[in-house]
């Protein structure tokens, strides 16, 4: 008797057991979400130190100055390094949300009457791989700024003859 997709049946227990094997790397993904989070509030914390800096910037001493400056190359180097843990970590999450997914697809190709089940966490699954690199642009796009800011203080400085 040749083998139908249509006529194979699949018991709810097989279909809980993958849910249970894919669960498993949500806990990976919610470690990493916590991790970004992390990196997030710390490049906040870096951008208002350079608003700080660059505001005393304006108004400071030659010696000053100088030692604001360094300030400003000091965290333009922390942006810098926070982008590559927002990079690494979103990777992480990004692959471990095709690893899932991955395990999804390869279900529902033995399940076919499960489909409506593994399309819509699939879904769930693809619309957070989606998130996470969304924000990863973000914050990219907000290191990027902060660095474009510090470049640009440290020009006025020079300008200024501050520095």
């Amino acid at each position: 008797m040749p083998f139908s997709a249509a006529t194979t049946v699949v018991a709810p227990d097989d279909i809980a057991h993958v849910i249970q094997i894919a669960l498993a790397p949500a806990f990976l993904l919610t470690a990493l979400a916590t991790l970004l989070n992390v990196f997030s509030t710390r490049l906040g914390r870096v951008a208002d130190k350079v608003d700080a800096a660059a505001t005393g910037l304006r108004s400071a001493d030659p010696q000053e100055a100088g030692r604001l400056s360094r300030q400003l190359s000091f965290l333009r180097r922390r942006s810098f390094m926070l982008d590559i843990a927002v990079v690494l970590a979103s990777t992480g999450a990004v692959m471990t949300g095709f690893a899932v997914l991955t395990l999804f697809v390869g279900a529902l190709r033995d399940a076919a009457t499960a489909s409506i089940l593994f399309a819509c966490f699939g879904i769930a699954l693809i619309c957070t791989v989606a998130a996470v690199c969304a924000f990863l642009a973000e914050i990219l796009m907000a290191g990027r700024g902060i660095r474009d800011e510090v470049d640009r203080q440290q020009a006025d400085a020079v300008e200024a003859g501050g520095i």
